[in-house]
């Protein structure tokens, strides 16, 4: 069951994200992991920022969330997480699909360069990488994030940010 997260999710929204974020340890640049992955005061700073957390709830447990934040024009999808031992049951494409379902303007998401399995996921989902000069200008005006993780990631878009 796909419902809205609330207040009382909140720690095992950090839960789920710190586990899965595990994965990319080795990965992405060593300067950009940090432990815990998503510190709980830096996850209550996102959602006070706007970000609204959708979660899919199995067995009466929380197994995967996906975060989504307005920002101007555009619907940017925040910390998609699945719980590490629920991966691979279609958790995420639900949850994006029920994302997607709901846009109502163009959806962007900045991953990690070297999380292959992500970006790849995203593009079994209708997404495109943005080319890299795009890439830079979206991240400045979209996201808050340091120079060395823009030079670090990716950016990739729906349909209708690439038909607009």
């Amino acid at each position: 069951m796909i419902r809205e997260c609330v207040d009382a999710d909140f720690e095992a929204i950090c839960e789920i994200i710190n586990d899965a974020a595990q994965a990319y340890r080795g990965i992405i640049p060593p300067d950009r992991w940090n432990e815990p992955y998503m510190p709980r005061e830096e996850l209550r700073e996102e959602i006070s920022a706007g970000v609204v957390f959708l979660g899919y709830e199995q067995d009466g447990e929380l197994a995967g969330v996906m975060g989504t934040q307005d920002i101007q024009e555009v619907t940017l999808i925040r910390h998609a997480y699945v719980r590490t031992e629920q991966r691979g049951q279609g958790i995420g494409g639900t949850l994006l699909a029920r994302i997607m379902d709901e846009a109502t303007q163009p959806v962007l998401i900045g991953t990690w360069a070297d999380a292959v399995w992500a970006v790849r996921f995203y593009e079994r989902h209708g997404f495109q990488v943005v080319p890299p000069q795009q890439k830079e200008v979206l991240l400045r005006k979209y996201w808050t994030v340091p120079d060395r993780q823009i030079e670090t990631s990716v950016v990739l878009a729906d349909q209708t940010w690439f038909a607009t």
